[in-house]
């Protein structure tokens, strides 16, 4: 059996979906902190399978670029659930409508 793009995409696809789902479903900062790393990251496969896949580097290199923001990403948003953990002791996203007074 020839692993081909399809399987890399079905793969990307199912990632991106449970990304999704976390997204939608939880209210923990945390869990759909980690959701949407999980989507960017099915991104990242679906680019680098086709990049494979074309027999060009362009889309691994955009890659790479695309985690080096994701990684500075993730030092500013968990700095940020920090600060409001340490402010209001809670995590869940219901509690955030409070900070708008």
């Amino acid at each position: 059996m020839k692993i081909g793009v399809e399987h890399y995409l079905t793969v990307s696809i199912i990632l991106f979906c449970l990304g999704l789902l976390g997204v939608i479903v939880r209210r923990n900062l945390l869990v759909i902190y980690l959701s949407l790393e999980l989507m960017l990251n099915a991104a990242n496969l679906a680019l680098v399978a086709f990049s494979r896949f074309n027999n060009d580097l362009d889309g691994q290199v955009f890659v790479f670029f695309v985690i080096t923001v994701a990684a500075a990403e993730v030092a500013v948003g968990l700095a940020l659930i920090v600060a409001l953990y340490r402010k209001r002791r809670t995590a869940h996203v219901e509690d955030l409508t409070l900070m708008k007074l």
